[in-house]
């Protein structure tokens, strides 16, 4: 028995409503600890890359003597 075949006979609601929501009911709390680990690790990325590119300005600006600024 296919899945077509189950949904088949069912009005409409049930399957673009009823079904949907049973599905976050039961796995919700397992697609939001996901969604929260990825928005987690987005965060800790854009934050060093942040904290690198304030390391190299202030090296470059602070730490090339004149002469060097020049060949840029």
């Amino acid at each position: 028995m296919a899945v077509k075949e189950i949904f088949e006979g069912l009005p409409w609601w049930v399957k673009w409503v009823a079904v949907p929501v049973l599905a976050l009911v039961v796995f919700g709390g397992l697609i939001l600890s996901v969604v929260s680990v990825v928005i987690h690790l987005l965060f800790k990325v854009l934050v060093f890359v942040a904290l690198v590119g304030g390391l190299i300005f202030l090296v470059r600006k602070f730490f090339t003597s004149s002469t060097s600024r020049s060949d840029w």
